[in-house]
Protein backbone atom coordinates (compact mmCIF):
# COMPACT_ATOMS: atom_id res chain seq x y z
CA UNK A 1 0.00 0.00 0.00
CA UNK A 2 1.22 3.67 -0.94
CA UNK A 3 0.18 6.19 1.33
CA UNK A 4 0.69 9.72 0.87
CA UNK A 5 0.68 13.05 3.16
CA UNK A 6 0.91 16.13 1.83
CA UNK A 7 2.17 19.12 3.13
CA UNK A 8 -0.10 21.94 2.58
CA UNK A 9 2.13 24.74 3.31
CA UNK A 10 3.48 23.95 -0.13
CA UNK A 11 1.19 21.70 -2.21
CA UNK A 12 -1.92 24.65 -0.83
CA UNK A 13 -0.02 28.05 -0.32
CA UNK A 14 -2.10 30.58 0.29
CA UNK A 15 -5.23 28.67 0.02
CA UNK A 16 -7.59 28.64 3.07
CA UNK A 17 -7.15 25.87 5.47
CA UNK A 18 -10.83 24.64 5.67
CA UNK A 19 -11.07 24.94 1.87
CA UNK A 20 -7.92 22.43 1.36
CA UNK A 21 -9.03 20.06 3.86
CA UNK A 22 -12.06 19.78 1.96
CA UNK A 23 -10.65 19.10 -1.06
CA UNK A 24 -8.32 16.76 -0.11
CA UNK A 25 -11.37 14.93 1.22
CA UNK A 26 -13.13 14.86 -1.78
CA UNK A 27 -10.00 13.40 -3.08
CA UNK A 28 -9.36 10.67 -0.61
CA UNK A 29 -6.28 11.42 0.98
CA UNK A 30 -6.63 11.61 4.57
CA UNK A 31 -3.17 12.83 5.72
CA UNK A 32 -1.58 15.78 6.21
CA UNK A 33 1.31 17.61 7.23
CA UNK A 34 2.56 21.39 7.02
CA UNK A 35 5.66 23.42 8.05
CA UNK A 36 5.04 26.15 11.19
CA UNK A 37 2.23 25.69 13.54
CA UNK A 38 2.61 28.83 15.48
CA UNK A 39 1.00 30.95 12.69
CA UNK A 40 -2.06 28.45 12.71
CA UNK A 41 -5.36 28.48 14.65
CA UNK A 42 -5.01 24.82 16.28
CA UNK A 43 -8.30 24.17 17.49
CA UNK A 44 -9.27 24.75 14.11
CA UNK A 45 -6.85 22.27 12.46
CA UNK A 46 -8.05 19.88 15.32
CA UNK A 47 -11.84 20.67 14.20
CA UNK A 48 -10.94 19.80 10.37
CA UNK A 49 -9.53 17.09 11.21
CA UNK A 50 -11.98 15.41 12.90
CA UNK A 51 -14.72 16.57 10.52
CA UNK A 52 -12.89 15.31 7.39
CA UNK A 53 -11.27 12.22 9.03
CA UNK A 54 -7.81 13.45 8.18
CA UNK A 55 -5.13 13.12 10.47
CA UNK A 56 -1.64 15.58 10.63
CA UNK A 57 1.49 12.79 9.78
CA UNK A 58 4.17 15.97 11.26
CA UNK A 59 4.85 19.33 11.45
CA UNK A 60 8.51 21.42 12.48
CA UNK A 61 9.65 22.51 15.89
CA UNK A 62 10.59 25.82 16.09
CA UNK A 63 13.75 27.00 13.40
CA UNK A 64 16.45 27.81 16.12
CA UNK A 65 20.13 26.52 15.38
CA UNK A 66 21.43 23.58 16.89
CA UNK A 67 25.02 23.71 15.02
CA UNK A 68 25.73 26.83 17.89
CA UNK A 69 25.00 25.39 21.45
CA UNK A 70 24.24 29.16 22.83
CA UNK A 71 20.73 28.09 21.39
CA UNK A 72 20.16 25.04 23.23
CA UNK A 73 17.96 26.28 25.51
CA UNK A 74 16.16 28.47 23.46
CA UNK A 75 15.63 25.09 21.10
CA UNK A 76 14.62 23.11 24.08
CA UNK A 77 11.74 25.79 25.02
CA UNK A 78 10.20 25.47 21.27
CA UNK A 79 10.59 21.71 21.51
CA UNK A 80 8.51 21.64 24.49
CA UNK A 81 6.21 23.70 22.99
CA UNK A 82 5.87 22.16 19.82
CA UNK A 83 5.52 18.64 21.82
CA UNK A 84 2.62 20.43 23.18
CA UNK A 85 0.96 21.58 20.18
CA UNK A 86 1.60 17.80 18.45
CA UNK A 87 -0.31 16.53 21.53
CA UNK A 88 -3.11 19.29 21.18
CA UNK A 89 -3.00 17.61 17.38
CA UNK A 90 -2.76 14.04 18.15
CA UNK A 91 0.48 14.48 15.70
CA UNK A 92 3.28 11.74 16.25
CA UNK A 93 5.88 13.49 14.75
CA UNK A 94 8.39 16.60 14.37
CA UNK A 95 10.86 17.62 12.15
CA UNK A 96 13.69 19.85 13.22
CA UNK A 97 16.30 21.23 10.97
CA UNK A 98 19.82 21.83 12.32
CA UNK A 99 20.39 25.09 11.48
CA UNK A 100 22.98 26.86 9.01
CA UNK A 101 26.94 25.89 8.91
CA UNK A 102 28.84 28.38 11.73
CA UNK A 103 32.25 30.09 10.12
CA UNK A 104 33.77 30.45 13.43
CA UNK A 105 33.71 26.97 14.43
CA UNK A 106 34.97 23.65 12.50
CA UNK A 107 32.26 20.94 10.74
CA UNK A 108 33.36 18.73 13.59
CA UNK A 109 32.71 20.67 17.34
CA UNK A 110 29.48 21.88 14.86
CA UNK A 111 28.51 17.92 14.64
CA UNK A 112 29.01 17.63 18.10
CA UNK A 113 27.12 20.17 19.24
CA UNK A 114 24.37 18.61 16.92
CA UNK A 115 24.72 15.62 19.11
CA UNK A 116 24.63 17.34 22.61
CA UNK A 117 21.69 19.45 21.42
CA UNK A 118 19.54 16.10 20.73
CA UNK A 119 20.72 14.36 23.76
CA UNK A 120 18.35 16.66 25.71
CA UNK A 121 16.07 16.40 23.55
CA UNK A 122 15.56 12.43 24.09
CA UNK A 123 13.60 12.45 27.35
CA UNK A 124 10.99 14.61 26.24
CA UNK A 125 10.53 12.96 22.95
CA UNK A 126 10.29 9.70 24.67
CA UNK A 127 7.87 10.67 27.52
CA UNK A 128 5.42 12.27 25.05
CA UNK A 129 5.71 9.30 22.55
CA UNK A 130 7.07 11.79 19.77
CA UNK A 131 9.87 11.18 17.03
CA UNK A 132 12.03 13.84 16.11
CA UNK A 133 12.88 14.12 12.24
CA UNK A 134 15.93 15.62 11.22
CA UNK A 135 16.27 16.67 7.54
CA UNK A 136 19.04 16.60 5.39
CA UNK A 137 18.56 19.58 2.78
CA UNK A 138 20.69 20.52 -0.65
CA UNK A 139 23.01 23.76 -0.05
CA UNK A 140 22.78 24.06 -3.81
CA UNK A 141 19.71 25.58 -4.68
CA UNK A 142 17.16 26.07 -1.99
CA UNK A 143 19.37 26.25 1.24
CA UNK A 144 22.82 27.71 0.32
CA UNK A 145 24.82 27.85 4.43
CA UNK A 146 22.56 25.44 5.40
CA UNK A 147 24.65 22.76 7.96
CA UNK A 148 23.36 19.31 7.25
CA UNK A 149 23.43 18.58 3.66
CA UNK A 150 24.41 14.54 3.93
CA UNK A 151 22.22 11.53 4.67
CA UNK A 152 25.17 9.85 5.36
CA UNK A 153 26.34 12.17 8.22
CA UNK A 154 22.62 12.11 9.65
CA UNK A 155 22.49 8.83 10.08
CA UNK A 156 25.87 9.02 11.81
CA UNK A 157 23.88 11.31 14.16
CA UNK A 158 21.19 8.81 14.45
CA UNK A 159 22.99 6.13 15.62
CA UNK A 160 25.29 7.83 18.27
CA UNK A 161 22.15 9.44 20.18
CA UNK A 162 20.70 5.62 20.42
CA UNK A 163 16.88 6.97 20.62
CA UNK A 164 13.97 5.07 18.93
CA UNK A 165 12.03 9.05 19.19
CA UNK A 166 15.25 10.11 16.97
CA UNK A 167 14.96 9.47 13.20
CA UNK A 168 15.83 10.75 9.69
CA UNK A 169 13.13 12.81 7.21
CA UNK A 170 14.73 11.41 3.93
CA UNK A 171 13.88 14.14 1.13
CA UNK A 172 13.88 12.56 -2.15
CA UNK A 173 14.30 16.04 -4.40
CA UNK A 174 16.92 17.13 -1.52
CA UNK A 175 19.12 14.62 -1.83
CA UNK A 176 18.78 13.70 -5.54
CA UNK A 177 20.29 17.14 -6.44
CA UNK A 178 23.31 16.36 -3.00
CA UNK A 179 24.26 12.59 -3.75
CA UNK A 180 21.89 10.79 -5.76
CA UNK A 181 21.90 6.83 -5.41
CA UNK A 182 18.50 7.57 -3.88
CA UNK A 183 16.88 3.84 -3.59
CA UNK A 184 20.46 2.48 -2.53
CA UNK A 185 20.68 4.90 0.57
CA UNK A 186 16.99 4.57 1.58
CA UNK A 187 17.18 0.62 1.71
CA UNK A 188 20.09 0.60 3.24
CA UNK A 189 19.14 2.96 6.23
CA UNK A 190 14.98 1.47 6.38
CA UNK A 191 16.09 1.93 10.06
CA UNK A 192 16.45 4.83 10.79
CA UNK A 193 14.20 6.58 7.99
CA UNK A 194 10.93 7.85 9.92
CA UNK A 195 9.19 9.52 7.09
CA UNK A 196 9.89 10.85 3.24
CA UNK A 197 9.33 13.91 1.37
CA UNK A 198 9.03 13.51 -2.49
CA UNK A 199 9.06 16.86 -5.23
CA UNK A 200 9.90 16.90 -9.04
CA UNK A 201 13.74 17.95 -9.60
CA UNK A 202 14.13 20.31 -11.20
CA UNK A 203 12.39 22.89 -10.37
CA UNK A 204 9.94 21.09 -7.34
CA UNK A 205 7.31 21.04 -8.87
CA UNK A 206 4.94 18.26 -9.52
CA UNK A 207 6.56 14.65 -9.30
CA UNK A 208 5.45 14.01 -12.74
CA UNK A 209 7.71 16.41 -13.80
CA UNK A 210 11.61 16.19 -13.94
CA UNK A 211 14.22 13.47 -13.96
CA UNK A 212 13.03 11.01 -11.05
CA UNK A 213 11.10 8.11 -11.62
CA UNK A 214 8.81 8.37 -8.78
CA UNK A 215 6.65 5.63 -10.03
CA UNK A 216 9.31 3.11 -10.07
CA UNK A 217 10.34 4.64 -6.47
CA UNK A 218 7.45 4.19 -4.83
CA UNK A 219 6.49 0.63 -5.93
CA UNK A 220 10.35 -0.51 -5.25
CA UNK A 221 10.16 0.87 -1.83
CA UNK A 222 6.67 -0.44 -0.86
CA UNK A 223 7.72 -4.08 -1.91
CA UNK A 224 10.96 -3.54 -0.05
CA UNK A 225 9.02 -2.82 2.98
CA UNK A 226 8.75 0.78 3.68
CA UNK A 227 5.45 1.22 4.88
CA UNK A 228 5.26 4.91 5.88
CA UNK A 229 4.03 7.92 4.00
CA UNK A 230 5.46 9.49 1.20
CA UNK A 231 5.71 13.48 2.06
CA UNK A 232 4.22 15.32 -0.72
CA UNK A 233 6.01 18.90 -0.63
CA UNK A 234 6.10 20.34 -3.50
CA UNK A 235 5.29 23.46 -5.00
CA UNK A 236 2.33 23.25 -8.01
CA UNK A 237 2.53 24.48 -12.07
CA UNK A 238 -1.18 23.02 -12.18
CA UNK A 239 -4.03 23.19 -10.04
CA UNK A 240 -3.28 20.78 -7.10
CA UNK A 241 -5.99 18.65 -6.95
CA UNK A 242 -5.46 18.07 -10.57
CA UNK A 243 -2.45 16.38 -10.08
CA UNK A 244 -3.31 15.31 -6.56
CA UNK A 245 -6.26 13.15 -7.90
CA UNK A 246 -4.41 11.44 -10.40
CA UNK A 247 -1.49 10.11 -8.05
CA UNK A 248 -4.08 9.04 -5.73
CA UNK A 249 -5.96 6.93 -7.76
CA UNK A 250 -3.11 5.39 -9.39
CA UNK A 251 -2.16 3.65 -6.00
CA UNK A 252 -5.79 3.16 -5.02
Amino acid sequence: MTKFSVCIDAVFQNRNIAETFHSLNSIGINSVEFWSWWDKDLELLYDLTKDHNINIVCFCTKFVSLTDSNFHEEYLDGLRESIDAAKRLNCKMLITQTGNELDSISRSEQNSNIIDGLKKCKKYLEESDITLLIEPLNTIYDHIGYYLWSSKECVSIIHELESNSIKMLYDIYHQQIMEGDILNTIISNLDVIGHIHCAGHPGRNELNLGEINYSYVFNYLVNAGYNKHFGLEYFPKNKPESFLNELYHQYN
